[in-house]
Parts: structure tokens; C-alpha cells; sequence
């Protein structure tokens, strides 16, 4: 897979386009790469995603912007494993907002990126105001040369699968629904970095996952499976959060007691797939009753992957 940091010298092929954020990659999304690439090999074209960096809300309301489901990098691999040929990463600023939906369509989705055939979510908007949408995109296609067609809103169990569907379920600790609705478990990739040792000195040694967000959508204490150590998926016990108990402060942290194991695996990238929530995240009075709880958590982590024929 090829990624594209800008369009400016740069000849693109012909291609069959998507555009959207594809935070959390969902099965909706899913169900929109298979089209793509299926297209796309119809047509003996490049697939490509055109998404956006930074989320256009983080640059508009970037105290009300949703934490993110996955991280850049996350997106991408992701991307990549569905089949995915091409993704141009659209650098959002206001700027790019102030293209009016015409310009929008003119610059960047016929001269840019020279799109052949365009697939889009029924509730797509773009450009200025959001005033660009489907049967405008679609007239400009006829006038243009290129097809356009939208994929309708995919369901489960009448609930409209979206990712701030997936964020309300993770926000709940709902992770059946959510990894229902995401088509996986819901997890989080980082690389394990040195911390400050508590859990060593606690009994509990665990890996510090490298967080590169501001905010993460969910928090607490979870049974978990760790992916990326080796061939199989590691079961630990995972605490994500700003650990009060410690006074870390507003930024969130990751780590993880892995069960049965002892190996130096510092650097390492992993990803934590979140698997049953075991309880909020709480301050305790003392590091004694830190402990005890942790003592806690890790035996109903155990009871958890003993009781689940997954695990």
C-alpha cells in the first residue's frame, strides 16, 4: 500500500475512490473497503481512501472532539489489511475547509486525485458549510466522466453502526456491542516504554503501552489480550486511565499485568485488545490498598479467561 502526504508534484494515477475520517475502521467501513476494491478490480484500478489528518473536529472544536478509536498508524495498517491500495492523507486545516463543495469536487477529487469512480457513505458531506453531498457529487460526476455510487448505512440489531456508535459502547462497557459493531475486539496498539516501576514494586510488574493521544475512549480496569510478543494472544490484565491513585494528572497511561509471564520486552510493539471491563477506574488511600485490589483485579482476570472458551 502506498500513502500520499500530499497531491502537489505528484502524478496519481486513475483510481476508484472512498473518502471519509475511517475512525475505528467499522464493519460499516468494512462493508465500504470491499465495495472499493471490488470496484477497483473491476476496473483494473488503484483503490484508494482519502482520509483526514488531523480529525476536522479536532481543528474546529478541539475541546469537543472525540477521542479517537484508532491512531494514525492504526488506521493505515488497518487499511492496508482490507485491501486497500492507495490512501492520500488530506492535511485538514481551514484552509481545506473554505473550499467551496465545487472546488472541493474540481481540485481535489478530479485534478488530484484524477477518480475514475466514487463511492461514499449515504450521509456524505464536504466542502464549505458542508453543502456538497451526494447528488451533487453525482451531477458533477456526469459532466466530469467519473461514476458515483453511495453504500447505505449498515445496521446491527437496528442500532446504525457508526464510530461514535462504537465510542458510546466503549464509554458504557458495552465491549461485546463494540467489538460487534467494529467486526474485532477493540484495541489499542503502542510500544512498550519504561515507566515508573510501581507495579514492580507492587508485585505486579507491568508493560507501560506508549499512548500517543490526549484522549482515549474508554477508562477502567479490563481483562485483556495482548497481540504482538508472540504467535499467540497473551491474556493480561489492562488499566487504562490517568491513575488517581498516583496523581498522574490529566494524561491517560496503558498498562498491563500479563499473566503467567516474565520476559524483558521493552520496545516492543504491541496491541491491548480489550475484552471484559472489570470496574472504574478508583483512587485509593494508600498503595497497600493499590495492591489489594490489583491482587483483585488479576484473579478475576484469571476467572474470566478460565470461564471463556475464547480465551
Amino acid at each position: 500500500m502506498r500513502v500520499f502526504l500530499g497531491l502537489s508534484g505528484q502524478q496519481l494515477p486513475p483510481t476508484v475512490l472512498t473518502i471519509g475520517n475511517f475512525d475505528g475502521i467499522h464493519r460499516g467501513h468494512v462493508a465500504m473497503l470491499e465495495r472499493l476494491t471490488a470496484k477497483a478490480r473491476e476496473l483494473g484500478l488503484p483503490s484508494t481512501v482519502m482520509t483526514f489528518e488531523p480529525h476536522p473536529r479536532e481543528v474546529f472544536t478541539p475541546d469537543q472532539a472525540p477521542a479517537r478509536l484508532t491512531s494514525l498508524r492504526e488506521k493505515l495498517v488497518l487499511l492496508e489489511g482490507f485491501g486497500v491500495d492507495h490512501v492520500y492523507l488530506c492535511h485538514f486545516d481551514r484552509q481545506l475547509a473554505a473550499l467551496t463543495a465545487e472546488d472541493f469536487i474540481r481540485r481535489i477529487v478530479v485534478e488530484g486525485l484524477q477518480a475514475r469512480h466514487v463511492i461514499i457513505g449515504d450521509d456524505f458531506r464536504f466542502g464549505r458549510g458542508r453543502a456538497g453531498n451526494f447528488e451533487m457529487l453525482r451531477a458533477a460526476g456526469r459532466d466530469a466522466g467519473f461514476g458515483v455510487e453511495a453504500m447505505n448505512t449498515v445496521d446491527h440489531d437496528g442500532l446504525r453502526v457508526s464510530s461514535s456508535a462504537v465510542r458510546d459502547a466503549l464509554a458504557a462497557g458495552q465491549l461485546e456491542l463494540a467489538a460487534h459493531l467494529l467486526g474485532r475486539p477493540y484495541g489499542i496498539a503502542g510500544r512498550v516504554c519504561h515507566g515508573d516501576k510501581i507495579g514492580r514494586t507492587l508485585g505486579f510488574p507491568t508493560a507501560n503501552v506508549q499512548l500517543k493521544r490526549k484522549r482515549v475512549p474508554l477508562t477502567g480496569v479490563y481483562a485483556a489480550m495482548v497481540a504482538g510478543l508472540d504467535k499467540r494472544h497473551l491474556p493480561g490484565a489492562a488499566s487504562i486511565g490517568v491513575r488517581p491513585t498516583l496523581r498522574d494528572g490529566l494524561r491517560p497511561t496503558l498498562e498491563v499485568y500479563l499473566l503467567d509471564f516474565d520476559q524483558d520486552i521493552y520496545g516492543a510493539h504491541v496491541t491491548v485488545y480489550f475484552m471484559h471491563k472489570l470496574r472504574e477506574e478508583a483512587k485509593f488511600e494508600s498503595l497497600d490498598a493499590l495492591q489489594a485490589q490489583i491482587a483483585l483485579d488479576v484473579e478475576a482476570t484469571k476467572q474470566y479467561f478460565a470461564g471463556n472458551s475464547n480465551g
